[in-house]
């Protein structure tokens, strides 16, 4: 029996260390779209005392990556060819998502936007937006 998309995208984010290094989860996977969250630790601050953008923008590209990968064929990889961020807010609050949707999804390339958001007891903020293009490739190692 094959794994479906969804195993096969827990278990790959399941095996990534730096996501685990921020503490980040998987907390939604769906055709063409997935979910990242990240709890706020003082660690992973700039000298302003806001999360760091490269926190940021590392959950949305995992978030993008994953959203492509729900989309590739079985047995394929995905890898980030480039993306672009635009940091909107300071990142402010107690846990931070990162909304990742494929827009086109094609044999080779798939482009995805990710949104970032704040969160704590009161609201969402969007602080940051991402645009990325997804290579499919063959899932063989180097």
């Amino acid at each position: 029996m094959s794994e479906t998309i969804f195993e096969r995208v827990r278990d790959s984010f399941a095996q990534q260390q730096f996501m685990a290094t921020l503490g980040a989860t998987l907390i939604s996977t769906k055709s063409g779209a997935v979910e990242i969250a990240m709890p706020f630790h003082p660690n992973l601050t700039q000298q302003n005392h806001y999360l760091h953008a490269g926190a940021i923008t590392s959950i949305l590209d995992s978030a993008c990556g994953y959203a492509a990968m729900t989309m590739a064929p079985e047995g394929a990889n995905v890898l980030s060819v480039e993306f672009k961020v635009n940091l909107l807010s300071p990142a402010i609050g107690e846990r931070f998502i990162a909304r990742a949707q494929v827009k086109r999804a094609g044999r080779r390339i798939t482009v995805c936007t990710a949104d970032a958001f704040a969160v704590d007891e009161r609201e969402e903020k969007l602080i940051a937006t991402m645009l990325a293009t997804i290579i499919t490739m063959d899932a063989t190692p180097l």
